[in-house]
């Protein structure tokens, strides 16, 4: 935080009041860069749905996720985006939504585990680990939707595994989600739990459970787009969690966590009485 300017000096004449000077107020959204640039991103590719219905429904064949591009057995589908899409609709998929509720659900989730991690990433590792993660949720969904038409969208499988990797650290004490939290920025910064300690804390063993639980009862996030066979694509979304949790190490700038300090440090409880 920046320190105060000095305000000039002030003419002391008897009879006049003294002159306060304001305190610096917290700006409302303290939203990182990176995360902000990629909220804008994905609101300006949804302006897509202005477009003639035709021009809509290509764009999302082109770069959209559809298992049936991948399916040898069809040598003969025409389907939009030819090779190129086979490559690209990995991740394309992730920056296009069904409509603008779809699109705000996702974005909710991701302000808090998305602040923490583009804080502690940089712009550069956090677009990548974004990118990573939704083609692991393709992944995923590709296996388990081998011959499937309906293109699959939505962001899910990259705030899944945004709030997998965060939760690496979330719960260390001066963390996001501790009680004895620190300001953003250094909250975002404590080292990690190695991933052996953090699956035995009962805090993410619990969000773990809860997370999981929902998403395959719920399925929330990621859909189809077609009218007939909407569905959640909740494997894509388990895909991105499990990716995010297991490479959070390879993308994490922040030295890790001893397990001696790991056991001390995440015992988050107040020594106030």
């Amino acid at each position: 935080m920046d320190s105060p300017h000095d305000s000039p000096p002030q003419d002391s004449q008897p009879g006049l009041p003294a002159a306060h000077e304001e305190a610096p107020r917290e700006p409302i959204l303290t939203l990182p860069f990176a995360l902000t640039a990629y909220i804008v991103l994905l609101a300006v590719i949804h302006l897509r749905v202005l477009l003639p219905p035709e021009l809509e429904n290509w764009t999302i064949d082109v770069f959209g996720f559809i298992p049936k591009r991948y399916d040898s057995s069809l040598l003969n589908l025409q389907i939009p985006g030819g090779a190129g899409a086979k490559v690209w609709s990995f991740v394309t998929y992730s920056l296009l939504h069904a409509n603008l509720t779809h699109l705000g659900f996702n974005v909710l989730w991701l302000l808090p585990f998305g602040s923490a991690l583009a804080r502690r990433f940089g712009a550069v590792r956090f677009f990548l680990f974004l990118a990573v993660t939704a083609a692991a949720g393709a992944l995923a969904h590709l296996v388990t939707h081998e011959h499937a038409v309906a293109p699959m969208i939505g962001a899910s499988a990259s705030v899944s595994g945004a709030m997998a990797a965060a939760i690496r650290f979330a719960f260390v004490r001066g963390s996001f989600l501790s009680f004895n939290r620190s300001d953003a920025d250094t909250a975002a910064r404590v080292p990690a739990l190695p991933l052996s300690r953090a699956l035995r804390d009962g805090r993410v063993l619990g969000f773990l459970a809860v997370w999981f639980g929902v998403n395959i009862i719920f399925g929330v996030g990621a859909i189809g787009v077609d009218a007939e066979t909407t569905s959640v694509a909740w494997q894509a979304h388990i895909g991105g969690f499990v990716a995010g949790l297991l490479l959070f190490t390879l993308f994490d700038p922040v030295p890790r966590m001893r397990n001696d300090a790991a056991d001390a440090s995440s015992q988050d409880v107040s020594d106030r009485i």
